[in-house]
Protein backbone atom coordinates (compact mmCIF):
# COMPACT_ATOMS: atom_id res chain seq x y z
CA UNK A 1 0.00 0.00 0.00
CA UNK A 2 1.32 3.36 -1.25
CA UNK A 3 2.06 5.61 2.25
CA UNK A 4 2.13 9.48 2.18
CA UNK A 5 4.79 11.47 4.05
CA UNK A 6 2.63 15.31 4.40
CA UNK A 7 5.16 17.77 5.38
CA UNK A 8 4.42 20.55 7.63
CA UNK A 9 1.01 20.77 7.76
CA UNK A 10 -0.56 23.17 10.31
CA UNK A 11 -2.35 20.91 12.52
CA UNK A 12 -6.38 22.43 13.36
CA UNK A 13 -4.79 25.51 12.19
CA UNK A 14 -1.94 26.04 14.31
CA UNK A 15 2.48 24.43 14.90
CA UNK A 16 3.34 22.76 11.80
CA UNK A 17 4.24 19.50 11.90
CA UNK A 18 5.04 16.59 9.69
CA UNK A 19 2.90 13.44 9.68
CA UNK A 20 3.62 9.91 7.62
CA UNK A 21 0.19 7.58 7.25
CA UNK A 22 0.67 3.75 6.99
CA UNK A 23 -1.03 1.04 7.46
CA UNK A 24 -3.94 2.72 8.00
CA UNK A 25 -2.97 4.89 10.45
CA UNK A 26 -0.81 8.25 11.63
CA UNK A 27 2.38 6.35 11.91
CA UNK A 28 4.69 9.33 13.10
CA UNK A 29 4.80 13.11 13.55
CA UNK A 30 7.00 15.88 13.30
CA UNK A 31 11.01 14.84 13.02
CA UNK A 32 10.19 11.16 13.13
CA UNK A 33 7.81 11.50 10.48
CA UNK A 34 10.27 12.02 8.00
CA UNK A 35 12.48 9.56 9.48
CA UNK A 36 9.68 6.86 9.26
CA UNK A 37 9.39 7.93 5.69
CA UNK A 38 13.12 7.33 5.11
CA UNK A 39 12.96 3.69 6.43
CA UNK A 40 10.26 2.52 4.58
CA UNK A 41 11.71 3.43 1.60
CA UNK A 42 15.13 1.71 2.17
CA UNK A 43 12.33 -1.22 2.58
CA UNK A 44 10.92 -0.52 -1.03
CA UNK A 45 7.64 1.01 0.32
CA UNK A 46 6.59 3.67 -2.34
CA UNK A 47 6.15 6.98 -0.12
CA UNK A 48 4.53 10.08 -1.72
CA UNK A 49 5.52 13.19 -0.22
CA UNK A 50 3.10 15.96 -0.38
CA UNK A 51 4.12 19.97 0.35
CA UNK A 52 1.49 21.22 2.81
CA UNK A 53 3.42 23.71 4.05
CA UNK A 54 0.41 26.18 2.82
CA UNK A 55 -2.09 23.79 4.15
CA UNK A 56 -4.03 22.89 7.45
CA UNK A 57 -4.36 19.54 7.96
CA UNK A 58 -8.25 18.73 9.87
CA UNK A 59 -9.24 15.00 10.56
CA UNK A 60 -11.48 13.92 8.30
CA UNK A 61 -15.01 16.14 8.43
CA UNK A 62 -18.31 13.80 9.11
CA UNK A 63 -21.59 14.63 7.55
CA UNK A 64 -24.40 13.41 10.68
CA UNK A 65 -27.53 13.88 7.74
CA UNK A 66 -26.81 12.63 4.11
CA UNK A 67 -29.40 12.24 1.50
CA UNK A 68 -27.59 9.19 -0.67
CA UNK A 69 -30.90 8.53 -2.30
CA UNK A 70 -29.83 4.46 -3.35
CA UNK A 71 -31.93 2.29 -2.75
CA UNK A 72 -34.56 4.07 -4.85
CA UNK A 73 -33.82 7.31 -6.58
CA UNK A 74 -30.42 6.73 -8.48
CA UNK A 75 -31.55 9.59 -10.96
CA UNK A 76 -30.73 11.66 -8.01
CA UNK A 77 -27.33 10.05 -6.24
CA UNK A 78 -26.06 6.77 -5.43
CA UNK A 79 -24.03 5.99 -2.52
CA UNK A 80 -20.91 5.86 -5.23
CA UNK A 81 -21.56 8.95 -6.23
CA UNK A 82 -22.17 11.12 -3.29
CA UNK A 83 -19.61 9.83 -1.30
CA UNK A 84 -17.23 10.59 -4.27
CA UNK A 85 -18.60 13.74 -3.31
CA UNK A 86 -18.08 13.60 0.50
CA UNK A 87 -14.40 12.94 -0.17
CA UNK A 88 -13.97 16.26 -2.79
CA UNK A 89 -15.47 17.85 0.04
CA UNK A 90 -13.53 16.69 2.79
CA UNK A 91 -15.56 13.78 3.99
CA UNK A 92 -14.55 10.85 5.43
CA UNK A 93 -17.42 9.52 7.25
CA UNK A 94 -21.25 10.25 5.99
CA UNK A 95 -24.71 8.90 7.76
CA UNK A 96 -27.20 8.19 5.13
CA UNK A 97 -31.14 9.18 6.10
CA UNK A 98 -33.81 6.44 6.00
CA UNK A 99 -35.78 8.28 3.77
CA UNK A 100 -34.81 5.64 0.38
CA UNK A 101 -37.08 3.32 -1.81
CA UNK A 102 -37.55 0.80 0.49
CA UNK A 103 -36.97 2.91 3.59
CA UNK A 104 -34.25 2.19 5.65
CA UNK A 105 -36.87 0.92 8.22
CA UNK A 106 -35.00 -3.05 8.52
CA UNK A 107 -31.76 -5.03 9.18
CA UNK A 108 -32.21 -5.74 5.84
CA UNK A 109 -31.58 -2.16 4.05
CA UNK A 110 -29.77 -0.91 6.52
CA UNK A 111 -27.12 -3.69 5.83
CA UNK A 112 -27.49 -2.89 1.70
CA UNK A 113 -26.60 1.03 1.56
CA UNK A 114 -23.40 -0.06 4.46
CA UNK A 115 -22.42 -2.42 2.20
CA UNK A 116 -22.78 -0.80 -0.68
CA UNK A 117 -20.59 2.19 0.97
CA UNK A 118 -18.07 -0.25 1.85
CA UNK A 119 -17.76 -1.37 -2.06
CA UNK A 120 -17.53 2.20 -3.41
CA UNK A 121 -14.46 3.20 -0.85
CA UNK A 122 -14.63 6.97 -0.83
CA UNK A 123 -16.36 7.16 2.79
CA UNK A 124 -17.38 5.45 5.36
CA UNK A 125 -20.94 5.07 5.15
CA UNK A 126 -22.85 4.65 8.50
CA UNK A 127 -26.86 4.11 7.74
CA UNK A 128 -29.43 5.86 9.78
CA UNK A 129 -32.55 3.62 10.34
CA UNK A 130 -35.96 4.98 10.26
CA UNK A 131 -37.96 5.54 13.37
CA UNK A 132 -41.54 4.40 12.02
CA UNK A 133 -42.59 1.51 9.67
CA UNK A 134 -42.27 3.33 6.15
CA UNK A 135 -41.87 6.63 7.94
CA UNK A 136 -45.53 6.57 8.42
CA UNK A 137 -45.42 7.11 12.04
CA UNK A 138 -47.72 4.68 12.92
CA UNK A 139 -45.42 2.19 14.78
CA UNK A 140 -41.85 1.32 15.51
CA UNK A 141 -39.55 0.41 12.78
CA UNK A 142 -37.13 -2.26 13.87
CA UNK A 143 -34.37 -0.33 15.98
CA UNK A 144 -33.13 -2.94 17.70
CA UNK A 145 -32.39 -5.11 14.55
CA UNK A 146 -30.92 -2.29 12.72
CA UNK A 147 -28.64 -1.89 15.90
CA UNK A 148 -27.11 -5.48 15.99
CA UNK A 149 -26.86 -5.50 12.50
CA UNK A 150 -23.46 -5.58 10.44
CA UNK A 151 -24.42 -1.65 9.96
CA UNK A 152 -24.64 -1.05 13.57
CA UNK A 153 -26.99 1.58 13.46
CA UNK A 154 -26.84 4.57 16.26
CA UNK A 155 -28.94 7.33 14.52
CA UNK A 156 -32.53 6.89 14.08
CA UNK A 157 -34.56 9.42 12.23
CA UNK A 158 -37.57 10.09 9.55
CA UNK A 159 -36.01 12.79 8.07
CA UNK A 160 -38.08 14.46 5.54
CA UNK A 161 -40.83 13.70 8.27
CA UNK A 162 -41.70 14.62 11.12
CA UNK A 163 -42.23 11.73 14.06
CA UNK A 164 -45.55 13.79 15.51
CA UNK A 165 -46.56 11.90 17.82
CA UNK A 166 -45.81 12.27 21.00
CA UNK A 167 -46.60 9.02 22.21
CA UNK A 168 -44.79 7.05 19.54
CA UNK A 169 -41.63 9.79 20.04
CA UNK A 170 -41.44 8.84 23.57
CA UNK A 171 -41.18 5.27 23.33
CA UNK A 172 -38.36 5.84 20.50
CA UNK A 173 -36.42 7.81 23.07
CA UNK A 174 -37.11 4.62 25.60
CA UNK A 175 -36.13 2.11 23.16
CA UNK A 176 -32.85 3.71 22.00
CA UNK A 177 -31.23 3.74 25.20
CA UNK A 178 -30.74 0.40 25.52
CA UNK A 179 -28.00 0.41 22.47
CA UNK A 180 -27.07 4.28 23.38
CA UNK A 181 -28.63 5.35 20.06
CA UNK A 182 -30.04 8.91 19.91
CA UNK A 183 -33.17 9.84 17.79
CA UNK A 184 -32.71 12.56 15.68
CA UNK A 185 -35.70 14.66 14.43
CA UNK A 186 -36.95 16.01 11.72
CA UNK A 187 -38.98 19.48 13.94
CA UNK A 188 -41.93 20.17 11.92
CA UNK A 189 -45.61 20.28 13.41
CA UNK A 190 -47.01 18.90 10.03
CA UNK A 191 -50.62 20.86 10.94
CA UNK A 192 -48.74 24.39 10.91
CA UNK A 193 -46.99 24.22 7.91
CA UNK A 194 -49.72 22.06 5.36
CA UNK A 195 -48.88 23.66 1.89
CA UNK A 196 -45.93 25.91 3.64
CA UNK A 197 -43.27 26.66 0.65
CA UNK A 198 -41.52 29.42 2.25
CA UNK A 199 -40.71 31.12 5.55
CA UNK A 200 -44.08 32.74 6.64
CA UNK A 201 -42.96 36.46 7.07
CA UNK A 202 -42.80 39.76 5.33
CA UNK A 203 -41.30 38.14 2.02
CA UNK A 204 -43.64 35.20 1.66
CA UNK A 205 -46.56 37.51 2.21
CA UNK A 206 -45.40 39.75 -0.45
CA UNK A 207 -44.87 36.52 -2.77
CA UNK A 208 -47.97 35.02 -2.21
CA UNK A 209 -46.80 32.45 -1.09
CA UNK A 210 -47.73 30.11 1.68
CA UNK A 211 -45.86 30.38 4.56
CA UNK A 212 -44.08 28.28 7.13
CA UNK A 213 -44.07 29.71 10.91
CA UNK A 214 -40.98 29.44 12.75
CA UNK A 215 -43.18 27.98 15.63
CA UNK A 216 -44.36 24.66 13.54
CA UNK A 217 -39.97 24.00 14.22
CA UNK A 218 -39.99 25.34 17.95
CA UNK A 219 -43.06 23.77 18.87
CA UNK A 220 -41.41 20.28 18.46
CA UNK A 221 -37.98 21.19 19.68
CA UNK A 222 -39.75 21.94 22.53
CA UNK A 223 -41.68 19.23 22.99
CA UNK A 224 -39.06 16.57 21.88
CA UNK A 225 -36.52 18.19 24.97
CA UNK A 226 -38.88 17.44 27.58
CA UNK A 227 -39.40 14.24 26.23
CA UNK A 228 -35.95 13.61 25.92
CA UNK A 229 -35.51 14.95 29.74
CA UNK A 230 -38.91 12.54 31.34
CA UNK A 231 -36.99 9.71 29.31
CA UNK A 232 -33.79 10.31 30.13
CA UNK A 233 -32.63 9.80 26.75
CA UNK A 234 -30.61 11.41 23.90
CA UNK A 235 -32.23 13.57 21.40
CA UNK A 236 -30.48 15.45 18.22
CA UNK A 237 -32.33 18.16 16.05
CA UNK A 238 -31.80 18.24 12.39
CA UNK A 239 -31.31 21.65 10.86
CA UNK A 240 -32.28 24.02 13.42
CA UNK A 241 -32.86 26.82 11.51
CA UNK A 242 -35.01 29.65 13.66
CA UNK A 243 -33.72 32.25 16.26
CA UNK A 244 -36.29 30.53 18.93
CA UNK A 245 -35.07 27.04 18.66
CA UNK A 246 -31.69 28.14 19.59
CA UNK A 247 -32.80 29.25 22.27
CA UNK A 248 -34.81 26.59 23.69
CA UNK A 249 -31.78 24.53 23.30
CA UNK A 250 -30.11 26.38 25.01
CA UNK A 251 -32.35 26.77 27.98
CA UNK A 252 -32.61 22.61 27.56
CA UNK A 253 -28.71 22.07 27.82
CA UNK A 254 -28.29 24.44 30.87
CA UNK A 255 -31.58 22.07 31.87
CA UNK A 256 -29.16 19.47 31.76
CA UNK A 257 -31.10 17.69 29.18
CA UNK A 258 -28.86 15.51 26.56
CA UNK A 259 -30.29 17.56 23.81
CA UNK A 260 -27.42 18.19 20.43
CA UNK A 261 -28.78 20.26 17.64
CA UNK A 262 -26.95 20.61 13.97
CA UNK A 263 -27.18 23.44 11.74
CA UNK A 264 -27.27 23.32 7.53
CA UNK A 265 -24.51 25.50 6.34
CA UNK A 266 -27.29 27.55 3.95
CA UNK A 267 -29.05 27.95 6.97
CA UNK A 268 -25.93 29.87 8.08
CA UNK A 269 -25.65 31.99 5.36
CA UNK A 270 -28.69 32.53 3.25
CA UNK A 271 -32.31 34.18 4.12
CA UNK A 272 -35.47 34.08 3.12
CA UNK A 273 -34.81 37.21 0.23
CA UNK A 274 -33.49 34.56 -1.98
CA UNK A 275 -36.70 33.31 -3.04
CA UNK A 276 -37.88 36.44 -4.37
CA UNK A 277 -36.45 35.71 -7.92
CA UNK A 278 -39.11 32.19 -7.17
CA UNK A 279 -36.34 30.25 -8.04
CA UNK A 280 -36.58 26.46 -6.96
CA UNK A 281 -32.70 26.37 -6.05
CA UNK A 282 -33.69 28.03 -2.73
CA UNK A 283 -36.53 25.81 -1.95
CA UNK A 284 -35.37 23.48 1.02
CA UNK A 285 -36.81 22.04 3.66
CA UNK A 286 -36.60 23.90 6.46
CA UNK A 287 -37.22 26.86 4.62
CA UNK A 288 -34.26 29.48 4.38
CA UNK A 289 -35.02 32.23 7.50
CA UNK A 290 -34.67 35.55 8.49
CA UNK A 291 -31.24 37.75 8.52
CA UNK A 292 -32.31 37.78 12.25
CA UNK A 293 -32.21 33.76 12.25
CA UNK A 294 -29.59 33.37 9.90
CA UNK A 295 -27.55 35.95 12.99
CA UNK A 296 -29.10 33.77 15.69
CA UNK A 297 -27.85 29.88 14.32
CA UNK A 298 -24.17 31.60 13.35
CA UNK A 299 -24.36 32.91 17.70
CA UNK A 300 -25.34 29.55 18.66
CA UNK A 301 -23.08 27.65 16.80
CA UNK A 302 -19.91 29.83 17.71
CA UNK A 303 -20.88 29.37 21.50
CA UNK A 304 -21.60 25.82 21.09
CA UNK A 305 -25.75 26.28 21.55
CA UNK A 306 -25.45 24.11 18.27
CA UNK A 307 -23.20 21.38 18.58
CA UNK A 308 -22.50 20.85 14.46
CA UNK A 309 -22.73 21.60 11.03
CA UNK A 310 -24.66 18.62 9.06
CA UNK A 311 -24.98 19.11 5.35
CA UNK A 312 -28.54 17.76 4.61
CA UNK A 313 -27.13 16.97 1.25
CA UNK A 314 -30.64 17.08 -0.72
CA UNK A 315 -29.93 15.92 -4.41
CA UNK A 316 -32.72 15.59 -7.05
CA UNK A 317 -32.26 15.39 -11.20
CA UNK A 318 -33.22 18.36 -12.67
CA UNK A 319 -36.78 17.92 -13.89
CA UNK A 320 -37.31 18.21 -9.95
CA UNK A 321 -35.95 21.76 -9.33
CA UNK A 322 -36.56 23.00 -13.42
CA UNK A 323 -40.46 23.85 -13.09
CA UNK A 324 -42.61 26.21 -11.10
CA UNK A 325 -41.37 26.70 -7.36
CA UNK A 326 -44.85 25.11 -6.08
CA UNK A 327 -44.37 22.00 -7.76
CA UNK A 328 -40.25 21.89 -7.14
CA UNK A 329 -39.10 19.25 -4.61
CA UNK A 330 -37.30 21.06 -1.49
CA UNK A 331 -33.32 20.29 -1.29
CA UNK A 332 -30.19 21.26 -1.57
CA UNK A 333 -26.54 19.39 -2.43
CA UNK A 334 -24.23 20.65 0.12
CA UNK A 335 -20.89 17.97 0.39
CA UNK A 336 -18.32 19.99 -1.92
CA UNK A 337 -19.29 23.35 -0.78
CA UNK A 338 -20.29 22.88 3.21
CA UNK A 339 -16.58 23.20 4.12
CA UNK A 340 -16.21 26.82 2.35
CA UNK A 341 -19.76 28.12 3.21
CA UNK A 342 -18.84 27.62 6.76
CA UNK A 343 -15.53 29.26 6.75
CA UNK A 344 -17.59 32.41 4.84
CA UNK A 345 -19.88 32.33 7.15
CA UNK A 346 -17.96 31.87 10.55
CA UNK A 347 -13.84 31.33 10.31
CA UNK A 348 -13.90 34.31 7.94
CA UNK A 349 -16.49 36.55 9.73
CA UNK A 350 -14.35 38.79 12.43
CA UNK A 351 -18.32 38.63 14.13
CA UNK A 352 -17.26 35.42 15.65
CA UNK A 353 -14.36 33.97 17.61
CA UNK A 354 -14.86 30.70 15.60
CA UNK A 355 -11.54 29.15 14.09
CA UNK A 356 -10.30 25.89 12.35
CA UNK A 357 -10.36 23.84 15.42
CA UNK A 358 -13.77 24.54 15.79
CA UNK A 359 -14.18 23.76 12.51
CA UNK A 360 -12.78 20.53 13.99
CA UNK A 361 -15.05 20.06 16.82
CA UNK A 362 -18.28 21.21 14.64
CA UNK A 363 -17.69 18.93 11.58
CA UNK A 364 -15.46 15.77 12.96
CA UNK A 365 -14.93 15.51 16.36
CA UNK A 366 -18.87 16.09 17.54
CA UNK A 367 -20.65 14.89 14.39
CA UNK A 368 -18.39 11.25 15.32
CA UNK A 369 -19.13 11.61 19.16
CA UNK A 370 -23.13 12.23 18.73
CA UNK A 371 -23.20 8.87 15.81
CA UNK A 372 -20.85 6.85 18.08
CA UNK A 373 -18.48 6.48 15.23
CA UNK A 374 -15.24 5.32 17.54
CA UNK A 375 -12.85 5.52 14.37
CA UNK A 376 -13.74 8.92 13.15
CA UNK A 377 -13.00 12.72 14.15
CA UNK A 378 -10.26 11.42 16.08
CA UNK A 379 -7.11 13.68 16.72
CA UNK A 380 -4.13 13.87 14.75
CA UNK A 381 -2.12 12.29 16.79
CA UNK A 382 0.56 8.61 16.49
CA UNK A 383 -1.49 5.61 16.12
CA UNK A 384 -5.13 7.16 15.16
CA UNK A 385 -6.76 6.40 12.40
CA UNK A 386 -5.36 8.39 8.88
CA UNK A 387 -8.55 9.95 8.34
CA UNK A 388 -7.97 13.70 7.74
CA UNK A 389 -8.25 16.43 4.94
CA UNK A 390 -5.89 19.34 3.47
CA UNK A 391 -6.96 22.19 3.31
CA UNK A 392 -6.03 25.56 1.49
CA UNK A 393 -7.27 28.44 3.42
CA UNK A 394 -6.67 30.97 1.00
CA UNK A 395 -7.96 29.52 -1.92
CA UNK A 396 -11.32 30.52 -3.74
CA UNK A 397 -13.24 28.85 -6.30
CA UNK A 398 -16.10 29.39 -7.96
CA UNK A 399 -19.32 26.89 -7.98
CA UNK A 400 -19.83 25.13 -11.26
CA UNK A 401 -22.79 22.83 -10.55
CA UNK A 402 -21.73 20.87 -13.27
CA UNK A 403 -18.62 20.55 -12.07
CA UNK A 404 -19.29 18.85 -8.74
CA UNK A 405 -19.08 15.18 -8.37
CA UNK A 406 -22.38 14.61 -6.81
CA UNK A 407 -24.81 13.03 -9.28
CA UNK A 408 -27.39 16.40 -9.58
CA UNK A 409 -26.92 20.05 -9.98
CA UNK A 410 -28.92 21.88 -7.38
CA UNK A 411 -26.56 23.90 -5.59
CA UNK A 412 -27.61 27.32 -4.99
CA UNK A 413 -24.90 28.51 -4.84
CA UNK A 414 -23.94 28.57 -8.65
CA UNK A 415 -21.67 30.92 -9.98
CA UNK A 416 -20.26 31.98 -6.50
CA UNK A 417 -17.00 32.54 -5.24
CA UNK A 418 -16.31 30.46 -2.46
CA UNK A 419 -12.83 30.32 0.18
CA UNK A 420 -11.26 27.66 1.11
CA UNK A 421 -10.68 24.90 -0.84
CA UNK A 422 -9.75 20.85 0.15
CA UNK A 423 -6.55 19.38 -1.86
CA UNK A 424 -6.22 16.09 -0.38
CA UNK A 425 -8.17 13.58 1.71
CA UNK A 426 -7.31 10.26 2.78
CA UNK A 427 -9.88 7.68 4.86
CA UNK A 428 -8.32 4.71 6.47
CA UNK A 429 -4.76 5.75 4.78
CA UNK A 430 -5.58 5.68 1.01
CA UNK A 431 -5.51 8.92 -0.90
CA UNK A 432 -8.95 9.43 -1.90
CA UNK A 433 -8.90 12.92 -3.31
CA UNK A 434 -5.44 14.18 -4.20
CA UNK A 435 -4.75 17.49 -6.06
CA UNK A 436 -8.61 18.51 -5.61
CA UNK A 437 -9.73 15.54 -7.53
CA UNK A 438 -10.92 12.33 -6.68
CA UNK A 439 -8.87 9.19 -6.97
CA UNK A 440 -10.61 5.92 -7.19
CA UNK A 441 -9.25 2.55 -6.21
CA UNK A 442 -9.00 -0.03 -8.66
CA UNK A 443 -12.23 -1.42 -7.78
CA UNK A 444 -14.07 1.43 -6.50
CA UNK A 445 -17.75 1.55 -8.63
CA UNK A 446 -17.84 4.58 -11.13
Amino acid sequence: MTTYLIRAASVLGGERSDLYLADGVIAALGADAADAATTARADGVDVVEIDASTLIALPGLVDLHTHLREPGREDAETVASGTRAAAVGGFTCVHAMANTDPVADTAGVVEQVWRLGEDAGWAQVRPVGAVTVGLRGEQLAELGAMADSAAAVRVFSDDGKCVDDPVLMRRALEYVKAFDGVVAQHAQEPRLTQGALMHEGVVSAELGLTGWPAVAEEAIVARDVLLAEHVGSRVHICHLSTAGSVDIVRWAKARGIDVTAEVTPHHLILTDEAVRGYDPQFKVNPPLRTAADVAAVRAGLADGTIDIVATDHAPHPDEDKDCEFAAAAMGMTGLETALSVVVAAMVDNPEYDFDWADVARTMSTTPAAIGRVAEQGRPLEVGEPANLVLVDPDATWTVDPAALRTASENTPFASDELPARVIATFWRGRATVLDGEPRARTDVRA
